[in-house]
């Protein structure tokens, strides 16, 4: 198991065809847009994946194959929370698919009305095709709390999971997608790989502690979108400043450093935009040789500041995003 997160990169240009991870939460609770997808477009979308020709990742392997670039790119499924509509709506459909992947479980809520309960945990468990990941305990904003509250957040959940489980899961989910250098710390000590919630395509030089995914609801499931995403290439990065992803008054805005590798070619063709100042723009770009820096014109607001750049590589589109988590005054 890793004992830093600064020594799980390859840090050389791979042609890494990469892992495109897509997250959801709730399946056909219309009420809830912003994490909700209705079955019949989540259906579609698992249909376009198989028609492009793109196979779903055993999470297993995932794990297992983390240090070797990919071939053929693969398509790694992640659910969040364990909602009782997932285990109605789209875990028979899954099971019959034979689709993997991985329910990341908050403990607190478990048996709750809307949840999940541990006998259908356990099922999804003793399945081929689920995996269970730890999402904390209580699911709440974990970064606004003390290091001390943190650790016992995510430990009392770490018992549960032994008790309830029998183990403890190796893949954990920052709820919110928010963490700290001091929670990422952590984290990289007592998991193998952790998730955000910023976009991106995985490739063996992303951080294993901050891999990104595509969150997709009723608002960003639109299937032609998601058609688009689903070919993103990764965009393959030597290093990204700043590390620590929560910020104040004292860095905000911070500066926004990327050193990309020799061997990628079309950098010139790179877009970013931020969220800075509270609305969506166009970054300015300032390039020293391979390494793209971004000096944003406003602050980012509260709760969560958002950056994310496409290249256009003769013809194939790459991606990458970040996330900070933005401290109210």
């Amino acid at each position: 198991m890793n004992t830093n997160a600064d020594n799980n990169n390859s840090k050389y240009y791979s042609k890494d065809k990469g892992v495109l991870s897509i997250m959801y939460h709730r399946f056909n609770e219309n009420k809830y847009p912003s994490t909700n997808i209705r079955m019949d477009v989540f259906i579609e979308q698992m249909e376009i994946i198989k028609n492009l020709g793109y196979k779903f990742y055993n999470p297993k392997l995932f794990l297992d194959e983390f240090e070797i670039p990919k071939n053929e790119k693969k398509i790694l499924v992640t659910i969040d929370d364990g909602f009782k509509s997932f285990y109605n709506e789209a875990w028979p459909y899954l099971k019959e698919n034979k689709i993997p992947f991985i329910l990341f479980v908050s403990t607190e809520p478990v048996g709750k009305h809307g949840y999940m309960t541990w006998d259908e945990i356990r099922e999804v468990d003793k399945s081929e095709i689920g995996y269970i990941g730890h999402h904390s305990h209580t699911h709440k904003y974990l970064i606004d709390m003390t290091e001390t509250d943190f650790k016992n957040d995510i430990e009392t959940a770490t018992k549960i999971f032994k008790k309830k489980l029998g183990y403890v899961p190796s893949i954990f989910s920052y709820p919110f997608g928010e963490y700290s250098l001091y929670m990422k710390d952590y984290i990289s000590k007592n998991f193998e790989i952790a998730f955000g919630q910023h976009s991106g395509i995985i490739d063996i030089n992303k951080d294993k502690f901050e891999l990104p995914r595509f969150p997709i609801n009723e608002k960003y499931g639109e299937l032609k979108r998601f058609k688009s995403l689903i070919n993103y290439k990764p965009f393959e990065y030597k290093l990204l400043k700043p590390e620590e992803k929560k910020i104040d008054d004292k860095n905000n805005p911070p500066k926004l450093i990327i050193e990309f590798f020799k061997d990628q070619k079309n950098i010139s063709n790179i877009n970013c935009y931020s969220n800075d100042g509270g609305k969506w723009k166009k970054s300015d770009l300032n390039f020293e040789k391979n390494t793209l820096i971004i000096q944003f014109k406003e602050p980012f607001v509260p709760r969560r500041g958002r950056v994310n750049c496409s290249l256009n590589d003769n013809g194939q589109w790459r991606w990458f995003g970040t996330q900070f988590t933005v401290k109210k005054n």
